[in-house]
């Protein structure tokens, strides 16, 4: 392990003018980027972007029409299996070449995925690999690999990717993440990485790096270089420690774009803001979120189990006005169980409710396990399980001051099922990593803040933080 304070360094670049030039680069860019979001959390580092909760043509020439640069498919496809990811990137990719070619507007597809290395890699971009070239009749030169993702403290250094607990930086392939069980992995080097998940296909010596030394340096036209010599679907892999060599490597890019090289992308959140050029805002305060006076409690479902998500629930109970509440999704294994058990937790949200107190409901913190089990058939449990989950927002007939969603898949299902979100306007982060979605006016509880939070994103005291930031207009 290495500590995060050996690694800070400091230089004499100008961060403005690399955001400019950056900026430059991407107004000449004709490009519309397109982003596939394996679950609700890709969009934690940008603002004023539009996401589409669905892949219909209509929805896709909609988002291609938008007046910015770049909108989002929430496509959850962390929670597919195999052959339902093979079928749905099979679709949109149909999908988007036919409204590329109906409205003239080239685009690019990055598939944003989790910083701790977790998902369809390859399989995904294997599909849009395919169907896209046959569709556009164009090569893809290379796939662009590149986790980094400074909120969530997960950065890449010779090519070695770690997330970042507490002071300590610890290999991606030593933390509870790499011990998932539908999509596990050994290795933290993402040379490695890549030959381990792509079964031996491209190997680790072939693998195209860009040092975050070399992008430290602003050394733009050798790794244009560099990206220029990318054929046959290369792999490239990007290392960074903080935004500005994103940024600098995002300007390469575009150059070697515009000199007619295509690329897939395969990134965290921190590469999809820097490729559209999205400028900083500040956090989001309470007054801006929930309207002062406005009636009723807030509800806050929690269904990620990582040790991060069980120590910022221990947190609440110093907070007034917050009820915890335990949903047992064990129950999973008998449906007449399940159902009386969400019918008892729903009546017990909408008394919070209506009584001004934000309900904290939470799954055990204990992963069901079940003797025998694949991969495949966890993953089929773990959907049923947030399934109900999803009934604990979806039946609720009091309308609640916000609401938040702990974890990937359940933030997805409580979004698009729960919700019934169509499109939502993403106004930007409450605290580092944790986005906004505003609800759109077909939404089950219209033009809320829907607070989305990754299960392994913050520290322990975050949770508590963001809620204290939601109530403030109560006080």
């Amino acid at each position: 392990m290495l500590k995060y304070s050996d690694l800070q360094w400091k230089d004499g670049l100008d961060p403005r003018a690399i955001q400019l030039l950056l900026k430059e680069e991407a107004e000449k860019d004709g490009h519309k980027i397109v982003v596939l979001d394996d679950d609700p959390t890709g969009i934690q580092t940008v603002h004023d972007v539009p996401v589409y909760t669905d892949w219909s043509y209509e929805r896709i020439r909609q988002g291609f029409l938008e007046p910015g640069k770049m909108f989002f498919i929430l496509t959850n496809s962390r929670s597919f299996s195999r052959p339902q990811t093979i079928r749905a990137h099979g679709e949109i990719g149909r999908r988007l070449a036919a409204v590329s070619k109906e409205l003239g507007i080239a685009f690019a597809v990055v598939n944003r995925g989790d910083s701790t290395l977790r998902g369809h890699f390859p399989l995904e971009t294997q599909t849009l690999r395919e169907t896209l070239g046959g569709q556009m009749g164009e090569e893809i030169h290379g796939e662009v690999i590149c986790p980094f993702f400074a909120e969530g403290g997960r950065f890449t250094m010779d090519n070695v990717h770690y997330v970042k607990e507490g002071e300590w930086l610890v290999p991606a392939g030593e933390t509870e993440f790499a011990n998932d069980k539908t999509f596990g992995y050994r290795s933290s080097d993402l040379r490695e990485y890549i030959e381990e998940k792509t079964g031996g296909t491209d190997k680790k010596e072939d693998v195209i790096c860009i040092s975050a030394q070399q992008l430290r340096s602003v050394d733009i036209d050798g790794v244009e270089q560099m990206l220029m010599n990318a054929g046959g679907f290369d792999k490239v892999v990007v290392n960074a420690l903080t935004s500005l060599e994103i940024k600098v490597f995002c300007i390469a890019l575009y150059r070697a774009m515009a000199k007619g090289k295509r690329f897939l992308f395969s990134t965290a959140a921190g590469f999809v803001k820097e490729f559209a050029a999205v400028e900083d805002r500040g956090f989001l305060t309470g007054r801006e979120l929930v309207p002062k006076g406005r009636m009723g409690g807030g509800l806050v479902v929690v269904g990620s189990h990582t040790r991060k998500t069980t120590a910022q629930l221990e947190c609440l109970r110093e907070l007034p006005n917050i009820r915890l509440m335990e949903f047992d999704s064990d129950q999973v294994l008998d449906p007449a169980a399940m159902e009386e058990e969400i019918a008892s937790v729903v009546r017990r949200e909408e008394a919070c409710i209506r009584q001004g107190i934000t309900a904290v409901v939470y799954t055990k913190r204990r992963l069901l396990s079940v003797k025998g089990d694949t991969g495949e058939q966890a993953l089929e449990r773990s959907v049923k399980i947030s399934e109900a989950v999803q009934q604990l927002v979806g039946r609720v007939q009091e309308p609640p001051a916000f609401i938040v969603a702990k974890g990937g898949i359940t933030s997805s299902d409580i979004g698009t099922k729960a919700l019934g979100v169509k499109r939502a306007w993403v106004q930007g982060q409450v605290r580092p990593g944790i986005p906004v979605w505003r609800t759109g006016p077909e939404s089950r509880f219209p033009h809320i803040p829907y607070v989305i939070f990754p299960g392994n994103v913050g520290e322990d005291h975050t949770l508590r933080d963001v809620l204290q930031v939601l109530m403030e207009p109560w006080s």
